[in-house]
């Protein structure tokens, strides 16, 4: 288990114990006794922040635990820096070293631009389609959990449950429609296709069913996994 490893388990450990505990079952990191059960209720609507670490900004402006996120704010962190958070029916952690600028329809997300950095997000249902944009991918998203990281020459994209359409920008024909149970096809979206195609197979990575779990427990929701009491059965790392 690598420095950033430690930290994000330090980061959901702490997240959980400030929870309400409850009783949902899901695979991911091994955690102690205490926190395999718990997990918090649905975040206050007063509160947009559950936690956060480091340094933390929200347009500009240094964040604490009361400061408000919206369907048009963009949040960064610096290094060795996290925030888990609420926006309407979504949820997100936003790891260290990411920009995240959101574009709104009312109060509701509406496009979402990971300029850099890594993202995990629990999407709730809508009517229409709204979209992601990583360096060198646009993802639109029903209903879905995924995790996305996003550099300069390539894209990471894991649809952890739900429907995804992953276009590459650099050819917006290379189109991949992902229908997912459970971390069944992550891929690399690439900057330029040189020797390979766009968009290729991935492991899963960096991500677990525990950080899942987490989010959707603050918007009132469980994963689908923990409903249905699916197992992961694939390799690739992660955790699970």
């Amino acid at each position: 288990m690598d420095n950033n490893d430690i930290k994000r388990r330090n980061f959901l450990l702490d997240a959980l114990a400030i929870g309400v505990f409850g009783g949902v079952n899901t695979a991911g990191l091994a955690l102690p006794a205490y926190a395999l059960s718990s997990l918090p209720g649905r975040l206050p609507k007063s509160r947009s922040i559950y936690k956060l670490s480091g340094n933390v900004s929200v347009n500009g402006i240094p964040a604490d635990i009361k400061t408000q996120i919206t369907a048009d704010s963009v949040v960064r962190t610096g290094g060795d820096s996290e925030i888990i958070f609420v926006v309407g029916s979504d949820a997100f952690i936003l790891r260290s070293n990411s920009e995240l600028e959101f574009s709104a329809n009312g109060i509701l997300v509406r496009s979402m631009r990971l300029i850099s950095g890594a993202l995990l997000g629990v999407f709730g249902k809508r009517d229409t389609a709204h979209q992601l944009v990583t360096s060198t991918a646009t993802i639109g998203i029903r209903g879905t959990g995924v995790y996305a990281e996003s550099e300069a020459e390539k894209s990471y994209l894991c649809t952890c449950y739900g429907h995804t359409n992953i276009s590459a920008r650099a050819d917006p024909n290379v189109v991949v429609d992902i229908v997912t149970e459970h971390h069944d096809k992550p891929v690399y979206i690439l900057a330029s296709a040189a020797q390979q195609k766009l968009i290729v197979p991935g492991p899963v990575i960096n991500h677990t069913d525990k950080e899942l779990a987490l989010v959707e427990a603050l918007v009132g929701r469980k994963t689908p996994f923990a409903e249905s009491g699916y197992k992961f059965k694939g390799g690739g790392g992660g955790g699970y």
